[in-house]
């Protein structure tokens, strides 16, 4: 699922019949690979926007050590 989720991030275009079967061998029915696609895309998106508009980490998350 992590090497399915890079792909998706990375080259979303290059996703194939073979991706999706790849997590079929691993157990993922339609159902959860659904799930998958939208989590990693929803995930992908929200942080396009946060970087698009230029925000900036709330003080909450630096204190925990993720701000670089």
């Amino acid at each position: 699922m992590c090497n399915f989720a890079e792909k998706l991030t990375l080259k979303p275009g290059e996703i194939t019949q073979l991706d999706y079967k790849e997590l079929q061998k691993n157990n993922f029915d339609d159902k959860a690979i659904s799930e998958i696609v939208q989590v990693i895309s929803y995930f992908n998106y929200i942080n396009r926007v946060a970087d698009g508009l230029g925000l900036e980490p709330e003080e909450f998350i630096d204190e925990k050590g993720y701000k670089k």
